[in-house]
C-alpha cells in the first residue's frame, strides 16, 4: 500500500488514478496529522509519497518535520519527496534526513512509477522473488569482461550489483584507480533487463565544459560555429541501455547542473533543436575521488550527489583483498599466454607470497602489467618470486617497493602508506619528474597520481 500526502486535491486524485492503474492499493492524506494517523495504524504500508508544503509557507519545514516523524515510527518505509524544481534544495535537506528519493513537479508518470518500483524492489517490500542469483565464488563469468576474485568484499559487491541490476536505480561505484569499476558497471548492465541494448562509456574527465552539451546531448548542423554536421549525443547512443559516466568527480560545476537536469527529469534537448527528448537510460557513475568531501568543499553539487548515489558500491584496493591475487595472477598468466602463443605457465607459491607483500598503488591494472611483463621476460613453465622481483627491480623480500624498474627498498616494518610513498617517489625520480610516464608505469590515471602526490607531500 502507498500513502499519498498532499494538500492539493487534484494532485491526490491524479496520483491515485496513476497508482491504481498500476495495481497499487492507495491511501490519501491532505496534511501531516492525517498522514501520521495512517503511518501509526497501517502496518501494511509500503511507501510514502509526500509533498513538502501544506500551508501558505514554502520553506518546507512541515514536510521535513513529517519526514522525521515517519522515520521515527517506520524507519523501514521508503519516502519519496515531491518538490518544484525551484525548491530542489528542500529535497536535498530531505535526503539528509532519510528520504529515499525525490521527484520534481510536474512529474513524468513513467519516471515516477520507475522511482516507486525501484524503491519497493530495493527495500524488499516488493520483488523479493528477484533475490540475487548466486554469484560464482571465483568469477562472474556471465560478464563479457570477467571479474576475478573470491574475497568477501568483492563477493559482497557482486551480490549487491546483481540485486540492483534488475532495477533502474542509479549506481555510484567508488574505489581507487585500477580496482575494476568499469567491469562492475558492465556487470550491472549485462545482468539487467537492458542487457541487449547499448552500454556506452563516457570519461567525463576528458570532456571540457564548452563541449559537454554537444558530447552528451548532441547537436544539429549549424547550431554553433564549428557544427558542420549533425552529431548524436551519448545519451541518445545509450537509448534503452546503460550509460557509464566515469570520473564524474572531474566534472565542472557548470556541467554538473546540466547533467542533474537530465538525470532528474530524464529529458534533454539537442543543441540547435527545440524538441525535448526523453532519455530511457540507466545511469552508472564511477569515481576515485571523495565526493562527500567535494560536496563539503562546494566543488560538487549536493543535489547531484544524492541523485547519482542512490546505490553505492565501493571496491576495496587490491592490497586489502590479497586473497584475490592468486586467482588474478592465474587469470592474467593464461590470458597473456593465449594472446602470445606461449605454453601455459604457473606462478610458484613463493611468487604469490611475494606479490601479496606489494602495495600496488595501481591495483589490478598494475598487477596485470607486472604479470604480463614478467611472463614475457621469463617464458618458463613456472614463475618464481625472483622472476617477479627482477621485473620490478627489487630484492624478493617483504617491504620491497612495487613499481616498474624501481630499485628502492624501504625499511622492514614500514606501513603500506610508507611503501606507497616510496614507490611513487622512486618512480618520479626514475622518470625525472615526467608524471605521464610515472602514471603509466604505476598503472594509475594522472588525476589519481596528482592526488597521491599531494597526499604524501611529494
Amino acid at each position: 500500500m502507498i500513502l499519498i500526502v498532499d494538500d492539493d486535491r487534484a494532485i491526490r486524485v491524479a496520483l491515485t488514478l496513476l497508482l491504481e492503474r498500476n495495481n497499487y492499493e492507495v491511501m490519501r492524506a491532505e496534511n501531516p496529522a492525517e498522514a501520521m494517523e495512517v503511518v501509526r495504524n497501517h502496518p501494511e504500508l509500503e511507501l510514502v509519497l509526500m509533498d513538502m508544503n501544506y500551508t501558505l509557507a514554502t520553506d518546507g519545514e512541515e514536510g521535513l518535520t513529517l519526514l522525521k516523524q515517519v522515520k521515527v515510527f517506520r524507519p523501514d518505509i521508503p519516502v519519496i519527496l515531491m518538490t518544484a524544481w525551484g525548491t530542489i534544495d528542500l529535497a536535498v535537506q530531505g535526503m539528509r534526513n532519510g528520504a529515499f528519493d525525490f521527484i520534481t513537479k510536474p512529474w513524468d508518470n513513467g519516471v515516477l512509477m520507475d522511482r516507486i518500483e525501484t524503491a519497493l524492489t530495493l527495500l524488499g517490500a516488493r520483488g523479493k522473488e528477484q533475490g540475487a542469483r548466486a554469484v560464482s565464488e571465483h568469477q562472474a563469468s556471465s560478464c563479457s569482461s570477467t571479474i576475478i576474485g573470491s574475497s568477501p568484499s568483492l563477493l559482497s559487491v557482486l551480490s549487491t550489483a546483481q540485486r540492483v541490476a534488475q532495477t533502474n536505480a542509479p549506481v555510484l561505484i567508488t574505489g581507487e584507480s585500477g580496482t575494476g569499476k568499469e567491469l562492475i558497471a558492465q556487470f550491472i548492465h549485462e545482468q539487467s533487463r537492458r542487457a541487449g541494448k547499448p552500454f556506452v562509456k563516457v570519461n567525463l574527465g576528458g570532456i571540457s565544459t564548452s563541449l559537454f552539451e554537444s558530447e552528451m546531448f548532441g547537436h544539429k548542423k549549424g547550431s554553433f560555429t564549428d557544427a558542420k554536421n549533425d552529431r548524436t549525443g551519448r545519451f541518445e547512443l545509450a537509448e534503452g541501455g546503460t550509460i557509464f559516466l566515469d570520473e564524474i568527480g572531474e566534472l565542472e560545476l557548470a556541467s554538473q547542473v546540466k547533467l542533474l537536469r537530465v538525470l532528474q527529469d530524464q529529458t534533454y534537448e539537442v543543441l540547435g533543436d527545440s524538441v525535448t527528448r526523453r532519455a530511457d537510460v540507466r545511469v552508472v557513475c564511477a569515481t576515485n575521488a571523495d565526493l562527500r568531501q567535494m560536496v563539503n568543499e562546494k566543488t560538487f553539487r549536493e543535489d547531484l550527489f544524492y541523485r547519482i548515489n542512490l546505490i553505492n558500491l565501493h571496491l576495496m584496493p587490491l592490497r586489502e583483498r590479497q586473497e584475490d591475487i592468486p586467482l588474478l595472477v592465474d587469470h592474467f598468466i593464461r590470458q597473456t599466454c593465449a594472446a602470445n602463443g606461449l605454453p601455459v605457465a604457473t606462478a610458484s607459491q613463493d611468487a604469490i607470497q611475494f606479490l601479496q607483500t606489494l602495495p600496488f598503488p595501481g591495483n589490478i591494472r598494475e598487477l596485470k602489467n607486472l604479470v604480463e611483463r614478467t611472463l614475457l621476460l621469463n617464458p618458463d613453465a613456472q614463475l618464481s618470486a625472483a622472476d617477479f622481483a627482477a621485473s620490478v627491480g627489487v630484492a624478493s623480500q617483504p617491504c620491497s617497493v612495487s613499481g616498474v624498474g624501481l630499485s628502492t627498498v624501504v625499511p622492514s616494518g614500514s606501513t603500506l602508506e610508507e611503501i606507497e610513498r616510496a614507490s611513487i617517489a622512486a618512480s618520479i625520480e626514475k622518470h625525472s619528474g615526467n608524471l605521464s610516464l610515472v602514471a603509466k608505469e604505476l598503472g594509475i590515471s594522472r588525476g589519481a597520481l596528482y592526488r597521491k602526490i599531494e597526499k604524501h607531500g611529494l
